[in-house]
């Protein structure tokens, strides 16, 4: 896997339920996203890069399981200018399992949300898919 040179903005939030333990969920984003920085918020997590070594998780399992189409599809509707994001299951990230959804209510106690910025985000989202 070569990872390019493009300059980009990594955002992952997830919401903590009344429930939950905050420290599981950090343990699940890092789980995904290892190379990020996160802070709790009262109610949720917030994780940040500007590596796309952060996404090198998601590109195995892209290219391992064959479900280019899937995230291409998630990628592009959710395209609006320099930036697009998707969904991740939340109780999948935490034993290591990486599951889009389509919608947010796919993940019984919500998503992780990754947004994902960047001037040349049409040459990110062909990394990710094509590569």
């Amino acid at each position: 896997m070569k990872i390019p040179n493009i300059k980009c903005k990594i955002e992952i939030f997830c919401s903590i339920n009344p429930s939950e333990d905050s420290e599981k969920i950090k343990k699940a984003i890092s789980n995904i996203f290892p190379y990020t920085t996160t802070k709790s918020e009262v109610f949720s997590i917030i994780a940040q890069s500007k590596d796309l070594n952060s996404l090198e998780k998601i590109y195995e399992t892209i290219h391992s399981y064959q479900s280019q189409n899937i995230y291409r599809r998630n990628l592009e509707k959710n395209l609006e200018y320099d930036s697009t994001w998707f969904y991740l299951n939340k109780q999948a990230a935490f034993v290591e399992k990486i599951a889009i959804c389509e919608k947010s209510d796919e993940s019984p106690l919500g998503p992780i949300k990754v947004i994902i910025t960047s001037p040349n985000i049409d040459g990110i989202i062909d990394w990710i898919i094509f590569e």
